[in-house]
């Protein structure tokens, strides 16, 4: 009962599904922002044609403000837009930034566990040396008696 796009299983592959799908969505708001700005600014140029009839010309008028508010909202939404991709970038970044340290902190500490395992056997090489030493010492001829 495996439900997915098959790409992979777990989280990552559902962050990554999720991240696409929101990727797509902003390029979708980008794309329809961006073309309500061109259309209505191509609007705002026609209408903006001077003409005689007082009348055409309050209608013109009207249209003009409609137009240029249009923009200003489709503008607006772009800003916004602007402002959820950077705080995206703030927090994938810190998220990276914590699989990093996450992923340092687990090399520091088998590394610091190699460094004991190798004090602890050169302890160990050093105490049967030094065992072996004195044997040697206390059962030499050259060893000068102890005189108290």
């Amino acid at each position: 009962m495996n439900k997915g796009t098959g790409a992979g299983t777990g989280p990552t592959a559902a962050a990554a599904a999720a991240a696409a799908q929101k990727q797509k969505t902003m390029m979708q708001r980008v794309e329809t922002d961006i073309a309500n700005i061109v259309d209505n600014f191509t609007q705002l140029v026609n209408v903006a044609r001077v003409n005689d009839p007082p009348v055409r010309n309050s209608q013109e008028s009207f249209m003009m403000e409609m137009r240029a508010a249009r923009m200003v909202q489709a503008a607006d939404s772009l800003l916004k837009l602007v402002s959820e991709l950077k705080q995206t970038a703030i927090f994938s970044g810190f998220a990276s930034l914590n699989d990093h340290v996450e992923q340092r902190t687990t090399e520091f500490n088998q590394q610091a566990e190699r460094t004991d395992r190798m004090l602890a056997r050169i302890g160990e090489e050093a105490a049967a040396s030094l065992k072996e030493l004195e044997s040697h010492y206390y059962s030499s001829a050259q060893r000068t008696p102890d005189t108290a």
